[in-house]
């Protein structure tokens, strides 16, 4: 139960700090730990509704609620369709897809810099956000994620500052994981004991990562965001290749 605590912790402190679910960074260890897959997935989606809220309370005065509406919509429909999908796309081609969009999402967060004319002619419409959020979630969710790992990376693509992209994702995915929570709680894949364990440290973690975000200047929260999603993609393409 400490092992699972302190994962908890880790990945709680992840997702306060970059705005992200967190189960990219709690499932691989969980699994590590000794979990079925299954178990972790629903454990993770468990968990990131009441961590996400701890992170969002502290980043509140930068969320963007009207984006937020069409985000939660788009989410929910993917994390749902996600959920009831799993197992049915072999996990390599699920994870090489991943890595795709992480790749070209985390090069959307420095398009500002490279390309700063074309920048300004994006815009974070509904119909982008809507679709972007489904995609994203759809993916995330065969993975037992919430679309978390990838939303502020999404959000900053479309040219929504740092901070605010951190705050909204952080609102959305209690939503999104909290959706598909329900189907994994119906099917019995939620062991309760260690999921109290994790929510507990995940709580913690989450509190003391915003609080570190919030002080943490746009350019190092962009550089982590950025190494932190794409190392975690590469790793979930090495699991795949290991287990395929």
């Amino acid at each position: 139960m400490f092992i699972y605590f302190l994962i908890g912790i880790f990945a709680g402190f992840m997702s306060g700090m970059f705005g992200i679910g967190g189960g990219s960074v709690r499932i691989p260890l969980l699994t590590v730990a000794g979990l079925p897959l299954l178990t972790a997935y629903g454990i993770n989606l468990f968990v990131i509704p009441f961590s996400s809220l701890v992170g969002a309370i502290s980043h509140r005065k930068n969320i963007e609620f009207k984006l937020s509406i069409y985000m939660v919509i788009g989410g929910i429909a993917g994390s749902i369709t996600g959920a009831y999908l799993v197992g049915f796309i072999p996990t390599l081609i699920l994870a090489i897809i991943f890595l795709i969009i992480t790749i070209l999402t985390v090069s959307g967060i420095y398009l500002h810099r490279i390309a700063p004319s074309f920048t300004k002619k994006l815009k974070a419409t509904s119909n982008k956000v809507l679709f972007g959020a489904f995609l994203i979630n759809l993916i995330t969710g065969m993975r037992g994620g919430s679309g978390g790992s990838l939303f502020p990376a999404f959000l900053r693509a479309l040219n929504i500052d740092i901070h605010k992209s951190i705050a909204t994702s952080l609102f959305v995915t209690i939503f999104t994981a909290l959706s598909a929570c329900f189907i994994y709680w119906h099917r019995g894949d939620i062991r309760w004991l260690p999921a109290v364990s994790v929510l507990a440290g995940s709580m913690i973690g989450a509190f003391l990562g915003s609080k570190v975000a919030l002080k943490s200047k746009p350019v190092w929260l962009e550089s982590g965001l950025s190494v932190l999603v794409v190392a975690l993609a590469l790793l979930i393409v090495y699991k795949s290749i290991i287990h395929h």
